[in-house]
């Protein structure tokens, strides 16, 4: 599996801002793509995750009502974008952003970001 991300950037605090993660080469229906995070001196956190078949979606503590995930729903199975649309960012939700999928995910332990692809990376600066 491929993943291509797209978005990011500065944005001031209460902004907005969507990230992408275009994925290709499934092989299966069954797949979850979630989103990480990193900032410097710290551990990744897993922010939410989103699976294939039922559409359900998993947020962190830290950004659960503040940030969306969604799916296009894309007639091939072998291509699909995924969304993180973050609104009222805090500077606290700095950090380098990576998407990540698999199939047959452990989906109870998602956060722990146990995934066998993962994309390029893309920097999110919350700051005025």
């Amino acid at each position: 599996v491929q993943l291509v991300q797209s978005g990011g950037g500065l944005v001031q605090p209460g902004g907005s801002l969507t990230l992408s993660c275009a994925a290709s080469g499934f092989t299966s229906d069954y797949w979850a793509i979630a989103w990480f995070r990193q900032a410097p001196g710290k551990e990744r956190e897993g922010v939410s995750c989103i699976t294939s078949v039922d559409d359900r979606t998993y947020y962190s503590d830290s950004v659960k009502g503040r940030f969306t995930i969604s799916k296009d729903n894309s007639r091939d199975n072998a291509k699909n974008t995924v969304f993180l649309q973050m609104n009222s960012l805090k500077p606290e939700d700095t950090a380098v952003y990576y998407c990540a999928a698999d199939f047959q995910v452990a989906i109870d332990t998602w956060y722990l970001g146990d995934f066998g692809s993962w994309g390029q990376g893309t920097q999110v600066t919350v700051s005025s």
